[in-house]
């Protein structure tokens, strides 16, 4: 199992995430292997979530020549995955892989960099666009972003996510996956939110002055979707 657990996060150390990652951070990297890079990574972390997380279960089946006892992934049928809009969409993609039959839900949510951020270090959150699945007590819900700075972003995305919902110790599991994480948006989250569980393939050095992760690997969104 390659996870490693330190405070307040889980860290993907598998070494295909690793290389994988080191190639999103690369600025040679262009949209189209930026896009697959991110997909192939969410497909890992999918993986390493099931077994991590998950487990499996007996269950006696008959192969062509003999009853035997074999094992399947427990709760399978209910994950829900919840894409935060726009920069999650590739991420989500591969961890759909991992997860095909999972409920989806979508959340566009970002935050106000002109207005800058408070005296906390949190900047301004909009939410323009929830459109969420029912969530019941037996779901391991996976919240996707790329990019896990402030933490602002996630924590407003959250309350939506938990607006309704069982309470969050009330789920078989709440996680946040991140390609990347800063201490700062870490720490957010488990201030606020401390029954949700950071998962994430790197936890960077610092923010910069602007709330931008480093050394990170740019705004995940304009690289993959070619906007700036």
């Amino acid at each position: 199992m390659a996870i490693e657990e330190r405070e307040n996060a889980t860290v993907i150390t598998h070494a295909l995430a690793r290389h994988t990652l080191t190639e999103l951070r690369s600025v040679d990297t262009e949209q189209v292997a930026f896009r697959k890079g991110l997909v192939k990574l969410g497909r890992i972390c999918g993986y390493e979530i099931i077994d991590g997380r998950m487990g499996t279960e007996p269950v006696e089946i008959e192969t062509p020549l003999a009853t035997t006892t074999g094992e399947r992934v427990r709760r399978m049928d209910d994950v829900v995955i919840v894409n935060v809009l726009r920069a999650a969409t590739p991420l989500v993609e591969g961890l759909l892989k991992a997860f095909p039959r999972a409920r989806q839900g979508v959340i566009s949510a970002s935050r106000d960099e002109e207005a800058g951020r408070d005296e906390d270090g949190a900047f301004p959150i909009s939410v323009d666009y929830v459109k969420l699945p029912e969530i019941t007590e037996a779901d391991t819900v996976i919240v996707a972003d790329p990019m896990l700075a402030t933490g602002s972003t996630m924590v407003a995305v959250l309350d939506r996510v938990l607006d309704g919902a069982p309470a969050p110790d009330a789920l078989a599991d709440l996680l946040v996956l991140s390609a990347v994480a800063a201490p700062e948006g870490i720490e957010r989250l488990a201030e606020t939110v401390p029954t949700a569980d950071v998962v994430t393939v790197a936890v960077d050095d610092r923010l910069d002055e602007h709330g931008f992760i480093v050394p990170g690997l740019g705004d995940a969104g304009d690289r993959a979707f070619r906007t700036t």
